[in-house]
């Protein structure tokens, strides 16, 4: 899995979290990098992707397709499942994250 969306959206998170704790960070844009939308919806993106590879190759499984081994069918749902119960955690910690920005006082 490609790990550099998520570390500049996490290099943005940080930045973002002390500007509002009022300390100064290093500028999060670096050369090549996207604003924190883009990162998110390309990720989302990848993970589409890796579940409907998954659901291809096993219909084509199901089908009696030769050419799919029952254990890529196997890995290939697993490595769906994983990036999806991975983006559910981002999802969640990004929702946590808005809530404590949100309560915080002013």
């Amino acid at each position: 899995m490609d790990t550099k969306g998520i570390d500049q959206m996490l290099s943005v998170l940080r930045a973002t979290a002390a500007q509002a704790s009022g300390r100064t960070a290093e500028a999060p844009a670096t050369e090549g990098s996207s604003d924190f939308a883009k990162i998110l919806e390309n990720s989302i993106a990848q993970v589409n992707q890796t579940q409907q590879q998954a659901e291809d190759m096993a219909a084509k499984f199901a089908a009696g397709d030769s050419t799919a081994n029952l254990h890529e069918v196997m890995i290939s749902l697993q490595k769906a499942n994983l990036s999806f119960q991975e983006m559910v955690q981002v999802r969640n910690k990004l929702v946590t994250a808005y809530n404590d920005v949100m309560n915080m006082s002013v």
